[in-house]
This record gives structure tokens, sequence and C-alpha cells, in this order.
């Protein structure tokens, strides 16, 4: 089997193994000068030729896998009406699928069964005062915070909160502190069969100062959610310049909106998209919004997994 080692990149090493479909990227985390047999978390990058056909002649939604649309559970919008008029402003951008994403942490108790009700009435709602013949799908997911509490009861019930019934997980972190071994607790979502997807890192303070680190976890298999506004200056000068340079360096596999309301933090994609193609270029924007937030909410591989460039 091939091996890539990378050097600068401090917790381990890869191993790459050649499936039938995918090259398998695992990586195996070194701690205490031992290798651990542990997969913290692994992605399929780099569909063989077969795969990739198959992608491509597969039409993909444009999605928004983080979004605060349900109303009355968390910061988001405070009543049904500003609820479905955010559904309404995705659908004019373009979005065809949402996932709701409440928030989970000291602030905000995420009671499933119950935001799965919340779900049900929301659709009920953009049928009745929207009517599209196309209105727009939802699926659940759930703002994780990454705190101690937290990541017990992920490990207890990894279901509860992951998007839809897939192994994908968004992890939310601290503002004000990051776990030194984060790593390690990434190889225990993994070792429950769980993809974290760490989201806008680009806005957290202490990334914006450590952002090599980002790109370390993205090589390690986490996938990366950028939030769209960030790219388009919303959040200002330092998030902006944060979410540019992990583009650069292949190192963003998702934009998502995290809209929370009807005026300022909006369900926008399509702005964010086009000041991506510049940087990137179109097949890469459009994997950001389009396959491998598509892919995701299937529990299906991404499909554009260029590997991180390390600094």
């Amino acid at each position: 089997m091939p091996v890539s080692k990378h050097e600068d990149f401090k917790l381990g090493h890869y191993r790459a193994i050649e499936s039938s479909d995918y090259r398998l990227i695992f990586s195996f985390d070194i701690l205490d000068a031992q290798i651990n047999a542990n997969v913290i978390c692994s992605n399929y990058c780099r569909p063989n030729e077969r795969v990739a056909n198959s992608i491509a002649s597969f039409k993909f939604a444009v999605i928004d896998i983080h979004c605060h649309i349900l109303p009355e559970v968390d910061d988001g919008p405070k009543s049904w009406d500003a609820a479905v008029e955010m559904c309404r402003m995705a659908m004019a951008d373009g979005i065809t699928h949402t996932v709701a994403t409440p928030h989970a942490n000291h602030r905000y108790v995420y009671d499933r069964a119950y935001i799965i009700g919340l779900l049900g009435q929301l659709r009920d709602q953009i049928q009745e005062k929207i009517g599209s013949t196309q209105p727009l799908e939802l699926s659940l997911g759930c703002d994780f915070h990454l705190s101690f509490e937290n990541l017990e009861r992920v490990l207890d019930e990894p279901h509860t909160y992951t998007i839809g019934d897939t192994n994908y997980l968004l992890i939310e972190l601290s503002d004000y502190s990051v776990p030194a071994r984060l790593a390690d607790c990434f190889t225990r979502l993994g070792d429950r069969g769980l993809t974290p997807i760490l989201t806008h890192p680009e806005r957290n303070p202490i990334l914006q100062q450590t952002p090599q680190r980002i790109l370390e976890w993205a090589e390690q298999g986490c996938l990366i959610q950028v939030t769209a506004s960030s790219l388009t200056g919303f959040w200002g000068e330092r998030p902006e310049a944060i979410a540019r340079w992990l583009l650069d360096r292949s190192a963003v596999h998702v934009l998502a909106s995290d809209a929370h309301d009807t005026k300022r933090r909006i369900p926008n994609l399509s702005a964010a998209r086009a000041v991506a193609e510049k940087i990137v270029g179109a097949e890469y924007a459009e994997a950001l919004v389009e396959g491998n937030p598509g892919a995701i909410v299937k529990g299906m591989p991404i499909p554009y997994c260029p590997r991180p460039t390390l600094d």
C-alpha cells in the first residue's frame, strides 16, 4: 500500500488505502510517542474516474447545512412569521435544502424529539404561506457546542445530534477556550463512527491567531465549514482574511449561512459562492455549496476533498 507522510504535520501520519471506489485517507494519532490504531476521523478523498463520472452525472441542489431557521428554540428567529420569511429568502437565493441546526449548549437545551415536531410545523407553514411547487426541503441537525458534558452525551447517543441519520456532526468551539488536545476529542468521535464538521473556525478569536491548527485538523480528515458571510466581509477583515487563507490552502469543504434572522445574518449562499469562484475557481466553489453539502445530507463521502496545503 502506498504511504504518504507529512513531516510538518505534528499530530501524526497518514496511510492511504486503495479501495474499489475511493482512496481512503486514515489518520493515526501519535500521542506520548506511541502510535494508536484509533482512527481520528476519515473521509473519502479523490474519487477515482468511475466514481467521479457518477458524481458528475448527479444533479446536486444548493444546500445550506448550518442554519438557525426554527423559531423560539435558540437565538434564531423569534416568530413563525420570521422563520417562514427566512425560508422565502433562502429559496429566493437559490437554496433548495436547509438543515435546521439549533444550538446545543449550556444556554439552549437540544430536545431532538421536540425539535422534529417544530420542523414538521415549519414545513406546513411553508406550504401554507409560500406554496411553491418546489418547496424548500428541510432536515435536522445541530449546532453542537464542544464541551466535556456535550462530548460525553454525543458519545453515548451519537445520532441525537448528527445531520439527519448520517454520521456527520457539526462542531462549534468556544470563543474563549480551544482544547490543546482537540485531536483527542476527534479520536473519540471517530471511534463512534462520527465525522466532525468544524463550524466557522475563521470567526474564532483564538484560531484567528493560530490558523495553522485548522489546516492540521483538515489534514486529519475533519471537514471545515466556513460562514458564507465571512467571505463577503460581514464579520470584518480578520474573519474574511482567514476564510480566504483557508480557501487558498484547500482547507474549506463547505460554505453555510449560519443564518439567524431576516435582517443581518440572513440565509444567503450565492454571494459567497461568487467570491469563492474568483479565489479558487468554479469547480471548487460549486462543490462548497452543492456537491459536498449534498453528499453530507445523504450520508455519503464528499466528492471534492483536496488535501490541504500545509504551510
